[in-house]
């Protein structure tokens, strides 16, 4: 027999956005269904590095961090844990003159946003960082970034979710999305069928197939991050650290693990990635490069995901530019993480209220060339 519900707001994926989305539209009394095909946040949420920074993000996306660095320092009062988060600082490392004179213009470019981004070369870099290898001959230090667990947080922004009223369905695989000009009609096999005048369509990776539906394609491809963590370590390092340019980002946690990552893992499968041997040798020569400490430190598990990129690295964050009640919060590019919680109280002011208080222009799906679409069946 098949469960019909009708409810205020339908949403597909139960990622950290989904999820936040759900709670902040709890928070606002509507009623809420959110579909998840897997449990909530074991995809990009919940495999990703931890990283909560907002330096280094294009300026566009400063509202945004802000937005959220709010929301991280409430994570006990919203969700009942704190998901091990901690304003450890993030460092940036610099590793020629050119990298430090781009670090410097960022923190000239960022000032409207008192991130309070310190520069450390010379002596000042030896004396904080004595651990840090030759290569580097400056950095940038956000001492109110920091880290967190994200297997543990993403899932308990679902579980407060669930806790404030929101019906979350995990394991429930969307099968089809129909609109008949008013509403939205989701099924579930043959168990489950939604109704809602709204749709959230936050399915990370695989966004675009409920986009597409819609004439609302976009030119996203997926990517996979190398991750591993080493044995535990003698602690030596409080601040997250990332490069600029890109390669190795690395924490250490409180037992002593090294979380790292950087550079691309190997897909399996659509819906599955690893981490291989190749991509695993060229972490561990640049982890060692930076942190010669590592030179006999032991991978102890390695893992992969699946994230969703755009051309310019940009996510997708509000209405449809084809249907009405349908929003977009997809394509992270690897870096959701932090702003997460405010994408989903960003997309719960756009359905109650008809508009953000966070600029989020930059964001439109309308800047992608429009796409024909046949409304296909299947959707997630």
């Amino acid at each position: 027999m098949t469960q019909r519900i009708v409810t205020d707001v339908a949403i597909v994926g139960g990622g950290i956005v989904g999820s936040s989305a759900a709670l902040a539209l709890r928070r606002r009394g509507l009623r809420v269904v959110l579909l998840e095909r897997d449990l909530c946040g074991s995809r990009s949420s919940g495999v990703n590095y931890g990283g909560v920074r907002r330096q280094g993000r294009p300026i566009s996306q400063l509202p945004l961090a802000q937005r959220a660095h709010a929301i991280w320092g409430r994570l006990p009062e919203l969700l009942g844990t704190d998901g091990e988060y901690i304003r450890s600082g993030h460092f940036k490392i610099a590793r020629s003159e050119a990298d430090l004179a781009a670090l410097e213009a960022y923190r000239d470019s960022a000032r409207d946003f008192d991130l309070g981004i310190d520069i450390l070369t010379g002596a000042r870099l030896r004396e904080r960082c004595p651990w840090l290898g030759g290569k580097a001959v400056g950095g940038s230090l956000c001492m109110e970034d920091g880290q967190a667990n994200p297997r543990l947080v993403s899932p308990a922004f679902a579980l407060a979710a669930r806790r404030a009223g929101a019906d979350i369905r995990e394991r429930t695989r969307v099968d089809e999305i129909a609109h008949d000009g008013q509403f939205f009609h989701l099924r579930a096999g043959h168990t489950l069928a939604v109704t809602s005048p709204v749709l959230l369509n936050c399915a990370g990776a695989w966004a675009n197939a409920v986009a597409e539906q819609f004439g609302d394609a976009v030119p996203m491809h997926s990517g996979h991050p190398a991750m591993a963590v080493t044995e535990p370590l003698p602690f030596f390092m409080d601040w997250s650290l990332g490069v600029e340019g890109g390669s190795v980002y690395c924490r250490q946690v409180a037992r002593g693990n090294l979380v790292l990552g950087g550079g691309p893992g190997r897909a399996l499968d659509a819906d599955r990635a690893r981490s291989d041997r190749a991509s695993m040798a060229a972490l561990a020569e640049q982890a060692i490069e930076l942190l010669p400490v590592l030179r006999h430190a032991h991978f102890i598990r390695t893992w992969s995901g699946t994230e969703g990129y755009l051309p310019d690295r940009q996510p997708v964050i509000g209405p449809s530019r084809t249907t009405t009640g349908l929003f977009h919060g997809f394509g992270f590019a690897g870096a959701g993480f932090q702003i997460g919680p405010a994408v989903g109280e960003v997309l719960a002011e756009l359905v109650s209220d008809g508009r953000s208080s966070t600029p989020i222009d930059a964001f439109r799906i309308d800047r992608f060339s429009a796409v024909p679409h046949d409304e296909p069946a299947l959707a997630h």
